[in-house]
């Protein structure tokens, strides 16, 4: 991530951090690439979109007859279902935008924010070879947000600590360089929310709602992977903000997503 992006995903883990650990107790101080969903369905662990629409208002929108399409009356994109598990990672994602995608929202949903030890696991599961410096750039992101949150700089998650994070929409879009395939690498932004829990404390009264992160993804040896190589980091492109009810949102490729049953 450049500068500013990871001084502001800085910002809000910190935030969300000492929020969470302390209501725990525990602190001492290219083109969218919806549009190339369209078949997926027919892959392998895969099902097709299921039909969520609502009514809605009409409108001169031309998203679907005349009607005001928004994120949560669009149908939702049912992830591709993971083969496998790598460290801590799912894995087994096939060829595709949907996998693509898939591939990216399971990580997040998996991924150990807060434990820098089973976080570097995971990431050399997913990680690209050609990704210079990645593992040990979010590693170090890790430990300072413990260190922000009171916490010895490296170790895992505090005893009785449980961090469930959710992605509900994605803004997914390729990326080509001339002389490349198309579909083979993908950026994709999520918004997600986290939730906190301990045993003394089953919901959470506060929680981090709406945050957005972005990831580019390549097909490598047969696998999604993660990359941050200038060529591609130089080529993102940056949404409007999500809203499941903004007509903006779903006409600039945000889509709501859906697990498998």
């Amino acid at each position: 991530m450049d500068t500013h992006d990871r001084s502001a995903r800085k910002a809000k883990l910190t935030l969300a951090g000492l929020a969470v650990l302390a209501a725990a107790g525990l602190v001492g101080g290219g083109v969218v690439a919806y549009s190339l969903f369209g078949n997926d369905g027919s892959e392998k662990g895969a099902a097709g979109p299921t039909a969520t629409a609502k009514p809605g208002p009409s409108g001169s929108g031309p998203d679907s007859g005349g009607q005001v399409m928004t994120p949560e009356k669009k149908d939702k994109l049912l992830l591709s279902v993971p083969t496998g598990q790598k460290d801590g990672v799912s894995t087994g994602f096939p060829h595709s935008a949907r996998g693509a995608v898939s591939a990216a929202v399971y990580f997040w949903e998996e991924y150990a924010w807060l434990d820098d030890q089973k976080a570097r696991q995971q990431l050399g599961a997913v990680v690209s070879p050609d990704a210079t410096g990645y593992v040990d750039q979010e590693i170090s992101e890790i430990r300072k947000g413990r260190e922000a949150a009171n916490l010895p700089s490296s170790g895992g998650t505090p005893a009785g600590l449980t961090i469930n994070t959710i992605v509900e929409a994605v803004r997914p879009k390729s990326i080509t360089l001339p002389g490349a395939t198309r579909g083979d690498v993908v950026q994709i932004w999520m918004s997600f929310d986290r939730y906190a829990t301990t045993p003394e404390k089953a919901t959470d009264d506060n929680p981090m709602k709406g945050d957005t992160v972005d990831f580019i993804v390549k097909w490598q040896d047969g696998a999604w992977k993660l990359t941050n190589e200038p060529k591609y980091w130089q080529k993102r492109s940056f949404p409007l903000a999500y809203a499941a009810d903004s007509p903006y949102a779903s006409r600039d490729g945000w889509v709501q997503v859906r697990h498998a049953d």
